[in-house]
């Protein structure tokens, strides 16, 4: 009786799952393994050759965001989880706040923002200095990448951290240990589960990002997601997009199998897939 009672529970999510994650991804395989014509054709799959680079572009973009969103976010989650509960509430919120816009809105507010004519260069301008080009830069794109997926960083590793038993903490201390050897043999193998998470929370939607690159980018910067976006839309290149999506497809899967492998590593459960 319970495990007909399970079968019907999971049953939405079952169909869910089967309509609208199996059977696009069986679709998107059957355009890569095909030509404009339907028929079973490699051509798409020997293209993705002269892709390579936005691939390993889109690599390190993605690595870097990652890298400096962990800087940014880990001393700051640290740091809120320490502060008064009520305390905790109004810096969350504020955290959250941007995200309650679109991130489309969010992304072209900073375009204006970093425009040749923008705020910034406004100011410089005032002072006598001169412009600096921000849009069309490795640094404006990476920039767009860390201040839009920033709190996908904190929130993981600061719930972690608000569970921490502060009395481990003062054993430690008690034990001899410094500030530092606290951190490093207490603080952060506990958090490790947080940071898992919020490593794969700001390296994917990084990895496969198109909009932010599109427009801080300045059509200058071509990642991986720009390059599947122009096959789709500009050149109705369905095969050639479906192909390239299932390579990104692929990579994600990797990326997120290695980061639950290192989270099972940890003992916790960081990330599930």
């Amino acid at each position: 009786m319970k495990k007909s009672t399970n079968v019907f529970l999971n049953a939405p999510y079952v169909v869910w799952a089967g309509i609208f994650v199996v059977v696009p991804l069986f679709i998107v395989l059957v355009y890569a393994f095909t030509d404009a014509n339907g028929n079973f054709s490699f051509d798409s799959i020997i293209a993705l050759k002269d892709y390579w680079n936005n691939f390993l572009l889109s690599l390190l973009y993605s690595l870097v965001a990652t890298v400096v969103t962990l800087i940014i976010a880990y001393p700051f989650a640290y740091a809120l989880s320490k502060t008064p509960a009520k305390t905790q509430k109004i810096q969350m919120m504020l955290v959250m706040l941007p995200m309650w816009m679109n991130l489309l809105i969010r992304t072209y507010s900073w375009m204006n923002i970093l425009d040749q004519n923008g705020i910034i260069n406004q100011i410089l301008l005032s002072m006598k200095l001169k412009p600096v080009t921000f849009l069309g830069t490795p640094g404006a794109v990476i920039f767009g990448m860390v201040y839009n997926y920033l709190p996908y960083m904190i929130l993981p590793i600061y719930t972690v951290m608000a569970k921490m038993d502060n009395s481990l903490v003062e054993a430690a201390r008690d034990l001899g240990c410094n500030g530092f050897n606290v951190w490093r043999k207490l603080i952060l193998p506990l958090s490790m589960p947080g940071v898992i998470s919020g490593i794969t929370m700001v390296f994917v939607p990084s990895v496969s990002t198109f909009y932010i690159s599109q427009k801080l980018g300045n059509g200058k910067i071509m990642l991986i997601g720009d390059t599947i976006e122009r096959q789709m839309q500009a050149l109705n290149n369905y095969n050639l997009g479906a192909a390239l999506s299932l390579v990104l497809m692929i990579l994600i899967l990797v990326s997120m199998f290695i980061m639950n492998r290192f989270a099972d590593s940890t003992g916790e459960g960081g990330v599930v897939v």
